[in-house]
């Protein structure tokens, strides 16, 4: 008996008297095989029980084994239902949660269904979380008599308990053998393939038991069965995996013969629901693949992280399901307590526009408003709003548009079915069908980057699940009405459709570095036979979104890229400075997306474009790039001397004229190609339109922009001089002015110079320099320039630049 049995009674008492509970039972107790059975007896169970399981090998594995302990084949009473395989029951059937989602959507009241039974509740996957929402709201709005069990080796069950109300909770005992645990810790710095082996062989060589090993995906399984190197020869070696065909996953599961015993490398596919005969130890690698989307470059990648513990311990379970087991584990113990409790639920990090998409369907335009154990992440749930807008969806209001059902009606993730339905408008829907089906299952076709390359193995491939999906595929095709024969040269179309923000052109002679239509950077190995293309439809990458690396495309010609967007090409002209010419250069051309088709020089450029261009430049590098001219700058510095001693005059500093570049320095522009060629006049006037005639006056008072000495002679007032405002004058240009001159009420620094315009003095009291020091520099003027006039009193003298010879004559002043 299994220790299952002991917990039945009450469980049947609980859905006897409740629509909803929840039953704990460790691994081995038996829940997946027997609960599903037992229920077929009760009075209120008079229809179907739909048992969901987390993946097709469980519920193919499990259903087999029910049949088996009844004495009937599978089909009979117990069945199950995959996507590539289905064999349903008459009273029980088991199927992934993806199939029970197409279920419910077309009859949302389940008729003639008494019970659905959630196997594995805990490992919460998108689909999985989608599909007890929509049976809980069937439930309270169609129908109050259907039972809902929610089944978990290690159920979080604050996380569950808020959805389900007072539902009862049974917990099961599980099995006596006992388990030792080894923590054998690993080495850091080498790879996990290498570690594993090494303990895996230690195992094989200690015990003489069969071993089930735990690898975090197909890349690891098959480094660690090259790295193991030449077994004993009792040890039969599998490998159990979703590529695996179920003819080698049932030998994978099943006892081996008699003398033999096996070893079983194995993802996280054989963590739960199913039973590995004859496995005594396991050994744990401690990490799992699992997808994460990245929101802002709207890919989905695989992350290889450390498992949660809820997941070793199921794992370290599978050693004691049929007696005593060893569970050796490559980590320290003390590495335990910092591992996550559970794997994180997969809506908070997974790409949600199948989630959006299935909502939308089922009437719910708000996911967040369905019965979630976790709600959506608002970016991931704008992001799927985004990509089905993009794809046509939905429409502006965020309802389902008819293309957006027809893409809800397939089986298929949004860009998928999207692909396959314009495929199928453009002649190649069986050839979109088959790439769909390749992207969707893992190892058809073999591997490799080459998409076209997979898809003709796949199409000459004879094997039981090679025939079994292409039939799959053809069922796809038939639902968007095609039925023409595959053909590999169009999976590049395929791929273009389903996503045309990954079109990727060579950026390199190598061909290792490419740039993407969406604007993202993508790698490739050198090695690759992609590489030497020139485009590329890409459907997957990995890694980082910058530089992450293709993992699956095809080869493109630009002419089919350009055939199959020809409504997404647009004409361009871009103009940009070049601060070493200090000009506008322009270009034209055409542009998908974010990657230029074709471009040349422009010979019309935009004249407004070409403006916004130099004002950008100067916005961008300053005003210096401005030939102002002498007006221009006087009259800057005069409105910045005048503006400190009134602070309502117009502001003409760097900070204010940047500021209002499109009021005064855009309009000057239209017209020219180059800053530097700019008319100083233009500038000069474009400020002055700033200042009005008020302003002027004001200005023009407190700092004016000439001094006029009293021998007629003008020269600039320099603004920017330290000492203050400042002209520089022979000091003969000064004769007779007994007065220090002003600006406003500040004395205007002379700087007096010789005739030959050196230095004499600095002053800003002439009247003391006459009657004090001029004495002495007159002496000294006579020795040098003893023919001009230098009087004993200055203020006495008639102002004059002119020889003593040239005044006599009265020939012209020199400035």
């Amino acid at each position: 008996m299994l220790p299952i049995h002991t917990a039945l009674p009450d469980l049947l008492a609980a859905l006897a008297a409740s629509s909803r509970a929840l039953l704990i039972a460790p691994p081995g107790a038996g829940k997946t095989t027997q609960v599903a059975p037992a229920l077929l007896d009760t009075d209120w169970c008079e229809g179907e029980i739909l048992l969901l399981v987390p993946r097709r090998l469980a519920a193919r594995a499990a259903a087999e084994r029910i049949a088996e302990e009844a004495g009937e084949k599978v089909g009979q009473r117990f069945g199950y239902a995959t996507r590539l395989d289905s064999k349903p029951g008459s009273r029980v059937t088991l199927m992934t949660h993806g199939v029970f989602l197409a279920r419910i959507q077309a009859d949302p009241e389940l008729a003639g269904v008494s019970a659905v039974l959630f196997d594995e509740v805990h490992e919460r996957s998108l689909d999985n979380d989608l599909a007890l929402a929509f049976a809980l709201e069937a439930q309270a709005g169609l129908r109050e008599d259907l039972r809902l069990l929610l089944m978990s080796a290690t159920l979080d069950v604050a996380a569950f308990r808020p959805l389900l109300g007072d539902a009862p909770l049974i917990e099961s005992e599980g099995r006596s053998h006992p388990l030792e645990l080894r923590h054998v810790g690993r080495n850091p710095a080498a790879r996990i393939e290498a570690e594993m082996a090494s303990a895996i062989r230690t195992a094989l060589a200690d015990t003489s038991a069969s071993l089930l090993a735990f690898l975090p995906g197909v890349r690891e399984i098959e480094r660690t069965a090259e790295a193991l190197g030449t077994l004993p020869g009792d040890v039969v070696l599998h490998r159990l995996h979703g590529q695996v065909d179920p003819a080698a996953q049932r030998a994978a599961l099943r006892r081996p013969a008699p003398g033999t015993r096996k070893l079983v490398l194995a993802s996280a596919i054989a963590e739960t629901s199913v039973t590995v005969d004859d496995v005594r130890i396991v050994v744990d690698s401690g990490l799992a693949r699992r997808p994460r989307f990245d929101v802002g470059a709207g890919l989905t990648r695989l992350v290889t992280e450390r498992a949660s513990r809820a997941a070793v311990t199921q794992r370290a379970g599978r050693a004691a399901r049929q007696g005593p087991g060893i569970a050796i584990r490559l980590w320290e113990e003390a590495a335990n307590a910092a591992l996550p409790a559970h794997d994180a639920p997969e809506i908070a990090e997974a790409d949600l526009a199948p989630l959006l998409l299935a909502s939308l369907l089922w009437g719910s335009r708000d996911p967040t408003s369905l019965p979630l154990a976790t709600p959506p992440p608002a970016p991931g749930l704008a992001e799927a709003r985004r990509l089905l807008e993009r794809i046509g969806a939905i429409d502006a209001t965020g309802g389902l548009t008819d293309h957006g059902r027809k893409v809800a009606a397939l089986p298929l993730e949004p860009r998928l079915a999207h692909m396959l339905i314009l495929a199928a408008k453009r002649g190649f829907g069986s050839t979109g069908a088959a790439v769909a089906l390749l992207l969707s299952e893992r190892g058809l076709g073999g591997r490799g980057e080459d998409m076209e390359a997979r898809l003709r193995r796949f199409v000459t491939d004879r094997s039981p699940r090679a025939r079994t999906a292409a039939k799959l595929a053809a069922n796809w095709a038939r639902r968007v009405g095609a039925s023409e024969p595959i053909t590999p040269d169009r999976a590049a179309d395929a791929l273009a459709l389903a996503f045309p923000d990954r079109l990727s052109r060579r950026r390199d002679g190598a061909g290792t570095r490419w740039a993407s239509v969406g604007g993202r950077g993508f790698s490739l190995d050198e090695a690759s036979p992609l590489a030497s293309a020139e485009w590329l439809a890409v459907a997957e990458v990995a890694g980082a979104a910058a530089g992450a690396r293709i993992l699956a495309a095809a080869r493109i010609e630009e002419g089919t890229v350009r055939a199959l967007f020809a409504d997404a090409i647009t004409p361009f002209q871009e103009v940009r400075y070049d601060p070493a010419r200090k000009a506008v250069e322009a270009s034209e051309g055409e542009r998908l997306g974010q990657l230029v088709l074709k471009r040349g020089q422009a010979a019309n450029p935009d004249p407004e474009a070409v403006a916004l261009a130099l004002r950008d430049a100067v916005a961008r590098e300053g005003l210096d790039l401005l030939a102002w001219g002498k007006a221009a700058s006087l009259l800057r510095r005069r409105a910045a001397y005048a503006r400190q001693r009134d602070a309502s005059l117009p502001d003409l500093s760097d900070d204010a004229l940047l500021a209002s570049l499109d009021d005064w320095l855009l309009p000057i522009l239209h017209g020219q190609r180059r800053l530097d060629r700019l008319d100083p006049g233009d500038l000069h006037n474009a400020l002055a339109v700033r200042i009005d005639y008020a302003a002027m006056q004001a200005i023009d008072r407190i700092a004016p922009p000439r001094f006029t000495s009293p021998a007629g002679t003008s020269h600039d007032i320099d603004y920017d001089a330290p000492a203050g405002p400042t002209v520089t004058v022979r000091a003969q240009a000064l004769y007779g002015l007994s007065n220090h001159p002003m600006v406003g009420t500040t004395p205007l620094v002379l700087s007096l110079t010789s005739p030959a315009g050196r230095p004499i003095q600095t002053t800003t009291d002439l009247p003391a320099f006459w009657s004090g020091s001029w004495a002495d520099v007159a002496k000294e003027m006579r020795g040098r320039y003893p023919k001009h006039h230098w009087p004993d009193d200055p203020t006495a003298a008639v102002a004059s630049l002119k020889t003593k010879r040239a005044q006599a004559r009265g020939g012209p002043q020199k400035s």
